[in-house]
């Protein structure tokens, strides 16, 4: 058991190290570009029309 406890412990950690790795790579050329597309959109306003929205199925909860 603990052998297989230490074959496991051994695959968690290879797994860790790959995917830190593939977090070291390089972003391609265009991730910028998408990171700041995404900011942009995430930081315009909520429109009126879909605040009144939800402001009026708030309203149909009570």
């Amino acid at each position: 058991m603990a052998k297989e406890k230490r074959t496991s412990d051994k695959r968690m950690k290879d797994i860790g190290m790959e995917r830190h790795e593939r977090r070291r790579q390089p972003s391609p050329d265009w991730a910028s570009g998408l990171r700041r597309l995404y900011d942009s959109v995430v930081e315009e306003p909520l429109p009126d029309a879909f605040s009144k929205l939800l402001d009026d199925l708030d309203r149909a909860d009570d």
